[in-house]
């Protein structure tokens, strides 16, 4: 590719769009990473002229270009650091227990397309069996905590009914619902007078 003077690289606007879109699909060390081989490739290094050519920020392709030339990746503290583990993580005995009395109450889906296991267990229920097992009330999540952390190991919350009852009344014939409607607009006139 020849470069112009004032604009950059010769790209067409098509080209551009294609590595926009392509540094758009990509995150973090990837991302940077290719931008610094498109700014190598187009801009000859320059981060300003990337900026200005592909809309990339120039800090993050200065630093892919510093990871590319000494091969050390930078690592933000966020990703290393940052958020609160989940319980399970905390507290992994009494995450096995629970599995345990979840799955002692658990009902696979009767037309076994997902691998969801229903459970008539409450999170209330689940808390209190949690306790009769020795776990503290600081160990124990709140109950609709506790109802999130039995979604996540595949359980859902919800009554398992085997069988519905079937309505035993009939279905109303289309005679009976106009001479309803005969004697309902008959009372209204005598009612009105």
């Amino acid at each position: 590719m020849q470069q112009s003077d004032d604009q950059g690289p010769l790209l067409s606007a098509s080209q551009i769009e294609d590595l926009r879109l392509a540094a758009s699909k990509l995150g973090g060390a990837e991302r940077r990473s290719f931008q610094a081989e498109m700014t190598l490739k187009y801009c000859e290094g320059n981060a300003r002229l990337a900026e200005r050519v592909f809309g990339w920020g120039r800090v993050n392709v200065e630093v892919g270009l510093a990871e590319k030339r000494t091969g050390i990746l930078c690592v933000g503290a966020q990703s290393g650091y940052g958020g609160s583990k989940r319980w399970e993580e905390k507290y992994p005995e009494a995450a096995a227990a629970l599995q345990q009395i979840a799955e002692a109450h658990a009902q696979q889906d009767p037309t076994f397309q997902t691998s969801i296991a229903y459970t008539r267990l409450t999170a209330q229920q689940a808390r209190q069996q949690l306790r009769e097992r020795g776990f503290s009330d600081e160990q124990l999540p709140a109950p609709s905590t506790m109802a999130m952390i039995l979604n996540r190991m595949g359980y859902r919350l919800r009554p398992v009914v085997k069988a519905k009852p079937q309505k035993n009344c009939p279905k109303p014939m289309p005679s009976s619902t106009t001479s309803k409607r005969k004697t309902l607009q008959r009372a209204t006139e005598v009612s009105s007078d």
